[in-house]
């Protein structure tokens, strides 16, 4: 990426010169790495909201546009043609596979969706009231103890650690699923499609076998697809911040598991479903909610609306609602709350108050719906998010490890606290 030297920074009549790099497309960036040793100076960015902590060439959003891109793809290209295994293989390897690419990559991922023994025993011993989040970032945090071959920063181990987390993460995912909902634990069949294989452990009786409705697959496989990646969101940066410290895979993808728990990040789709309840539980209509929430009414958060970086509709939004009709009457889901959903939307996109808020409709208003049809409880929402965000992880952790610039990160403070104290005995405080 080319550098040019055409900015100029003056403090205290002293003037720095800052460099530009420059994106292929999207925001140039002004680079501040040594304003502490020309100035003195910091620069303070809560939430990093203007800061670029990385090049990157995975995904490229416009938020104002509503543009979601994976490697240059639109997703509305993806979302309709690929499939997640594909669309893993393109954020990590960066370019579409050939035919006999794919059959490989899925037939190595298959190949290794059985776990450990311990692992099951690990799984056990928490609590089935445990919150699935939990377990799962304790669990893919263990894979390195029971893989260690698979624990390293070389290209073999990178590459085993990689089809390692695609396919026990699945796994994981699947037995958290039973154990909700109080099932045994069954064995992966070698050779299965992913998403198969995943809602037949996750759902299949005791002896094994589902009948799969193609319309769930698809359904399931496109939820995935759609949260493949998003650039550097809180859980995403978590992994590359983890790993700047040359903490291995698993343990970086582990925190960003915990990152992606909290509730205004992946437990988002939760909180959405639980506000259609609410208002139902209230009694009111649509209408008499959206009042509340425009009076700020005690209680009444509208959720599912606006995004932290898209100032327009999601466009991830855009393909599930797109599909949410057809899924949810097909699997009998929940019309009543769908058409709820459909109504509230179609009020916020011509409300004023909405409008020039830009509080359009995100991905996780729609997705509750249909993981709820596809008889997932609510606690298992955001493990699946988890399981569709893995490939993007994977694709920064190894693009990060790649990258010869890449420094431990240490973010910098503004120090508000007192100066210099003397230490007083305990006797005379």
């Amino acid at each position: 990426m080319s550098q040019v030297t055409d900015a100029r920074l003056t403090v205290d009549g002293s003037a720095s010169e800052l460099e530009i790099e420059r994106a292929t497309i999207g925001n140039d960036g002004l680079s501040v790495a040594n304003l502490l040793s020309t100035t003195g100076l910091v620069t303070v960015d809560p939430g990093f909201m203007n800061t670029a902590s990385c090049e990157s060439s995975i995904t490229y959003i416009d938020g104002d546009q509503g543009i979601l891109r994976y490697r240059g793809y639109p997703i509305e290209q993806l979302a309709k043609s690929s499939t997640f295994l594909e669309v893993a293989y393109l954020l990590i390897h960066g370019d579409l596979p050939t035919q006999d690419q794919l059959t490989a990559f899925n037939n190595r991922v298959a190949r290794h969706m059985h776990v450990h023994e311990g692992i099951k025993t690990f799984l056990e011993a928490f609590p089935r009231s445990a919150h699935p989040m939990a377990v799962l970032s304790g669990a893919v945090s263990a894979l390195s103890t029971f893989y260690p071959e698979s624990v390293g920063r070389g290209e073999y181990e990178i590459e085993l650690a990689t089809v390692q987390l695609l396919a026990k993460t699945a796994v994981v995912i699947a037995y958290l699923q039973r154990r909700v909902t109080g099932g045994e634990l069954i064995e992966p069949r070698p050779g299965g499609h992913y998403v198969d294989e995943f809602m037949r452990i996750a759902f299949s009786g005791p002896d094994g076998n589902l009948d799969i409705d193609p319309t769930v697959r698809r359904a399931l496989d496109l939820l995935l697809i759609l949260h493949a990646d998003h650039e550097q969101n809180c859980s995403t940066s978590t992994v590359r911040i983890v790993g700047s410290s040359q903490a291995n895979i698993y343990a970086s993808v582990s925190a960003g598991i915990g990152a992606l728990s909290g509730p205004l990040h992946g437990g988002a789709n939760e909180a959405a479903l639980r506000m259609f309840d609410q208002i139902k539980e209230q009694g009111d209509t649509i209408e008499q909610f959206v009042a509340k929430v425009k009076d700020k009414a005690e209680g009444a958060r509208l959720m599912g609306f606006g995004h932290r970086v898209y100032k327009s509709y999601d466009p991830r939004g855009a393909v599930v609602k797109s599909v949410a009709d057809k899924v949810l009457e097909q699997l009998g889901g929940n019309n009543e709350t769908f058409d709820m959903a459909k109504r509230l939307e179609e009020i916020a996109l011509s409300d004023d108050y909405f409008v020039e808020r830009k509080l359009y409709p995100n991905v996780d208003f729609y997705t509750g719906l249909l993981y709820s049809a596809m008889k997932f409880p609510v606690p298992m929402f955001t493990p699946l998010f988890a399981l569709g965000r893995m490939p993007g992880w994977i694709a920064h952790y190894r693009e990060m490890m790649n990258d010869p610039r890449t420094k431990i990160g240490r973010p910098r403070q503004i120090y508000t606290g007192e100066v210099e104290r003397t230490y007083v005995p305990m006797e005379q405080r």
